[in-house]
């Protein structure tokens, strides 16, 4: 049970019923046995600004952002983390002192998610390539960049904006046409989706794997459902394969030690979340 002077939090998108970070941090939260609860928020584009505002009024001490919101979110906080800054998008927001801290744990929890599936990059960092351009990419973008891959490859439907964000994030990135992901397949040591292509209720991603290099690691941020079309078509041409569900722990993890003072413990967070689901 929670009292009048629980801790609240939060995660806005515009759908929002797909986000699984309520069942996580609802979970750590009985585990710690804390008075709070973290609730989705279904907000509309439009009320974005309204939300942000009116939030603190009613008592959250913070919240996540999930698609579309990231990239906007930038523009309606007080101060921002390094790495939201360089990412150009916020997925954590903190209410301290009046302020609103926007962080970005998203390229934080994606790297943390493939090492501890993978354990040594090192192997897969010659040619990354990219799907989507939108706010969940610049985060991968900024993570990959960071880590030192030698190449890497931006491909969006929309090739303005892959050009856009390749230019804005510097060597080594460039911007591939859509048209041209098959040609480069063989290439490729680490293929990323940060599309939303392949969650339920939103359209399939439409690429054949045929010509893909069976020594290369494929990733999917899409956690629902945790094992995408994409992932099961990569580890039936021999490809090392690692769902998104992780990356949703890594980044989670920081924002709840700041909203609730305690840090969770993550060793089961994926079975639990699993099992709700089951």
């Amino acid at each position: 049970m929670i009292s009048g002077k629980a801790r609240i939090a939060g995660v806005m998108g515009w759908p929002v019923s797909h986000s699984l970070s309520p069942a996580l941090h609802n979970h750590w939260l009985t585990q710690l046995h804390i008075d709070g609860a973290y609730i989705p928020l279904s907000v509309a584009p439009e009320e974005l600004e309204n939300a942000f505002r009116l939030l603190p009024k009613f008592g959250f001490v913070g919240w996540n952002l999930t698609v579309p919101h990231k990239e906007a979110a930038l523009k309606l906080v007080d101060e921002v983390d390094s790495a939201a800054k360089a990412i150009g998008a916020v997925n954590t927001v903190v209410v301290k002192d009046g302020k609103l801290i926007g962080k970005n744990t998203d390229a934080g929890g994606f790297i943390s998610n493939l090492k501890q599936k993978i354990g040594d990059l090192t192997p897969y960092k010659k040619t990354a390539l990219m799907l989507g351009a939108g706010g969940a990419a610049r985060a991968v973008a900024y993570a990959l960049k960071e880590e030192g891959f030698e190449t890497i490859l931006i491909a969006n439907r929309t090739h303005a904006r892959a050009q856009s964000l390749a230019k804005e994030f510097g060597a080594p990135m460039r911007a591939l046409p859509w048209e041209e992901i098959p040609g480069m397949l063989p290439q490729v040591t680490l293929l990323v989706n940060t599309t939303t292509l392949g969650m339920e209720g939103q359209p399939p991603l439409a690429l054949s794997l045929d010509n893909i290099n069976p020594a290369a690691l494929v990733t999917d941020i899409v956690y629902r459902p945790l094992e995408t079309p994409l992932l099961i078509e990569a580890r039936k041409r021999g490809c090392v394969t690692a769902t998104g569900l992780g990356m949703l722990v890594f980044q989670a993890v920081n924002g709840f030690a700041a909203w609730f003072g305690k840090l969770p413990d993550i060793e089961d967070a994926e079975e639990y979340i699993v099992s709700q689901r089951a």
